[in-house]
C-alpha cells in the first residue's frame, strides 16, 4: 500500500503531466499549414486534443519506468517475479473502459466536422418496391407480379431528399477534374483552371472525377476528399484566411500526376465578382499542363514503353470557345 506521502507525489505528479501535455497539444498547432477555413479550427481543435492525449501517455510511461529503476529495483541475485496484476477488477475496468469512452468521443468530434463539412453524394440508400408502387406503375396486370418483388439497393441519387440534406451556401462552384487536369464552372457559367473563393462566405463545392479516382486536397482548409467517378459529391466550406493556396490531388493518377495542381485564391466578396465580371469577357481558357509536357521531346535515352494516357485540352475549354463565339 502506497503511504499518504506517496499519494501525494503522484496527484502532483499527474498535476503536472496534465500542464506539460495540454503545453505539447497547444505547440501542435505550430506544426500544421495556417488555417484558412472555418472548419479548419475543429480538425485542428481535435488534432491538438491527441497530441496532448499521446504526450500525458508517453510521458506518464516514461515517469513510471523511472520510478521502478529508480526505487524499486530488485537486489543482486533476486530473481523473483513481482506481484501480478492480473485479476484486479479495478485495474481491469480502468483500462478498459478509460480508452473506450475516449475513441468514442473522437468518433463523435469527427462525426460532427463532416457534418459541418456537409459532405454529400457517398451516401446509399434502400429502395424498396412495395406492391403499391408496382401497382402505380404497371397497372392492375403488374399487381400480383409485385407481391413477388425483392427489395433493390441502389445508390442514393445527389438529389435524395430522405438522405441528403443540403446546408445552406452562398454559392455552389462545380469542379470537374480529369487527367490531368482541374477545371472550375462558376454561377455565371465562367469556367477558368483556378479556383476563386469570397471569404467569409459558405461555398458549395460540386465535385466530379470525369475518368479515374481523384483527390481534392488543400493543406490550409484541412480538407482532403476523394472525387469518385460517376458520382456528384458536395462539401461546404467558409474560407476565413485570404491568400494565395495550392490545390494538389492526393490520389495518383498516372504519368503526370506532379501535375495535378492548380492555384486556390481567397479574396473579398468585391475582389471575387470582379474577378468574375473580367474572366466572363476574357477570351482565355484553361490549359492542361500535361500537354505542353507531353508534346516536349523526352529527355531519357529509351523509351519504356510504359502504358500512358494521353492528354487532351479539357473538354469544358472547348465548350467555352464554343459559347464565346
Amino acid at each position: 500500500m502506497f503511504s499518504v506521502f506517496e499519494y501525494v507525489l503522484i496527484a502532483v505528479y499527474v498535476a503536472v503531466l496534465l500542464v506539460v501535455s495540454r503545453w505539447i497539444g497547444q505547440q501542435a498547432f505550430s506544426w500544421m499549414p495556417p488555417q484558412a477555413t472555418a472548419e479548419a479550427q475543429r480538425v485542428d481543435d481535435l488534432f491538438s486534443f491527441l497530441v496532448s492525449i499521446g504526450a500525458f501517455i508517453l510521458l506518464g510511461l516514461i515517469g513510471v519506468m523511472v520510478y521502478a529503476i529508480a526505487f524499486h529495483r530488485a537486489p543482486p541475485e533476486d530473481y523473483t517475479e513481482g506481484h501480478p496484476s492480473r485479476g484486479d477488477a479495478r485495474l481491469e475496468i480502468l483500462w478498459t473502459a478509460t480508452p473506450t469512452l475516449l475513441v468514442v468521443w473522437i468518433a463523435f468530434q469527427s462525426f460532427n466536422i463532416y457534418q459541418q463539412l456537409n459532405i454529400l453524394g457517398l451516401k446509399q440508400i434502400v429502395h424498396l418496391h412495395t406492391p403499391q408502387q408496382e401497382a402505380g406503375g404497371k397497372g392492375a396486370g403488374g399487381r400480383g407480379n409485385a407481391l413477388f418483388q425483392m427489395p433493390l439497393f441502389e445508390s442514393a441519387p445527389a438529389s435524395a431528399a430522405t438522405v441528403d440534406r443540403p446546408k445552406p451556401a452562398s454559392e455552389t462552384i462545380d469542379v470537374f477534374v480529369k487527367q490531368w487536369d482541374w477545371s472550375f464552372r462558376y454561377p455565371n457559367n465562367v469556367i477558368s483552371n483556378q479556383l476563386h473563393l469570397p471569404i467569409n462566405q459558405s461555398t458549395r463545392l460540386n465535385l466530379q472525377a470525369q475518368d479515374v479516382i481523384h483527390g481534392f486536397y488543400v493543406p490550409e482548409f484541412r480538407l482532403k476528399q476523394d472525387i469518385i467517378p460517376g458520382r456528384n459529391i458536395d462539401i461546404v466550406l467558409t474560407p476565413t484566411r485570404p491568400g494565395k493556396y495550392r490545390l494538389k490531388d492526393s490520389q495518383f493518377s498516372g504519368t503526370y500526376f506532379a501535375l495535378m495542381e492548380t492555384d486556390v485564391y481567397v479574396e473579398s466578396l468585391d475582389r471575387y465578382n470582379q474577378w468574375l465580371a473580367e474572366t466572363s469577357t476574357s477570351k482565355l481558357t484553361p490549359v492542361n499542363q500535361a500537354v505542353a509536357e507531353n508534346i516536349q521531346p523526352r529527355k531519357t535515352l529509351f523509351n519504356s514503353g510504359w502504358y500512358t494516357v494521353t492528354p487532351a485540352q479539357p473538354d469544358i475549354a472547348k465548350r467555352k470557345q464554343n459559347n464565346d463565339t
